[in-house]
């Protein structure tokens, strides 16, 4: 009986493992077919190409909300069964018959998973140096901006502000959100303009002009901002997130760094950009944390 016991445990242990094995393979195979899908509709590639193939883990869901939705330390990205092929829950669907829509939440989620993936690697050094960098602005911002925030208490009056003073997983996840919803706006944008350009923004001075423009419109009415889930249990009785106000956007500085490493824009774009909207009375240049002297 001992023997039978001992041969069954280790047949599911091997089961197991393949089981383990083959979803990590299917991942993998999914990561390379977004990269490719990506790359045909000019989209940013270079931070997915900067994460291992097999670090996101794809599942899919009959999800009621949002197109995809990404569980940060699982490194498991959960997609609505409508991404995937003929809906079957297998296999992810060509990037090329998305909604621009689907691709802007998809986007979202792609840079919680490059986050997700910087934090499981800022420990030890072990980050190429733009990669370092980019995790290290993240922590000032967190401490120097995103630790004392404006929030609109009732959403739909975004004029009417209060002053909160955010734990530090309240703070990471308002600049978390905060900067993922650049990204999907700006992957949003790029497919309206390129649509309607019939040819590449960064390559097109009229088009990338129309993305500068869109930017300038975006920031003057507050729409760069982000969320938090309120750690007090007696909060979240009353709301589940809280919104930032127009005045804790993202910042000048912040948008920079995003266009630069994760969007992969020209420096004369994200020179254009940055003149169209440092003269704007609610963004703040967002610098990094000053140096106290000891």
């Amino acid at each position: 009986m001992v023997l039978v016991g001992l041969v069954l445990f280790c047949a599911v242990g091997v089961i197991s493992s393949f089981a383990e094995e083959q979803r990590a393979s299917g991942s993998a195979r999914m990561w390379e077919q977004l990269i490719s899908g990506a790359t045909t509709l000019r989209l940013p590639t270079g931070f997915l190409k900067a994460m291992p193939p097999d670090f996101v883990q794809f599942e899919f869901d009959d999800l009621r909300t949002y197109a995809a939705e990404y569980h940060p330390g699982e490194h498991r990205m959960v997609l609505n069964r409508t991404l995937s092929f003929h809906a079957a829950g297998r296999d992810v669907r060509p990037l090329t018959t998305m909604t621009p829509k689907e691709l802007e939440v998809l986007y979202h989620e792609l840079f919680h998973a490059y986050i997700d993936y910087l934090e499981s690697r800022e420990a030890g050094g072990a980050l190429p140096g733009p990669e370092q960098e980019l995790i290290a602005f993240a922590r000032e911002m967190q401490v120097c901006r995103y630790r004392e925030v404006s929030i609109t208490p009732v959403v739909q009056r975004s004029y009417e502000t209060e002053v909160r003073y955010l734990s530090d997983p309240e703070a990471w996840e308002a600049l978390n959100e905060t900067w993922a919803v650049f990204v999907g706006w700006a992957i949003w944008n790029q497919l309206e303009i390129e649509k309607k350009g019939g040819r590449s923004m960064n390559e097109t001075p009229q088009l990338s002009g129309e993305w500068v423009s869109r930017f300038r419109r975006a920031i003057e009415a507050g729409e760069l901002r982000g969320y938090y889930v309120p750690q007090d249990p007696d909060e979240r009785r009353v709301t589940q997130k809280r919104f930032l106000a127009p005045g804790s956007q993202l910042s000048l500085e912040e948008s920079r760094r995003l266009m630069k490493q994760v969007l992969g824009l020209p420096e004369k774009f994200i020179g254009a950009a940055e003149k169209a909207v440092g003269q704007v009375k609610n963004i703040s240049v967002g610098r990094p944390c000053p140096v106290v002297a000891s």
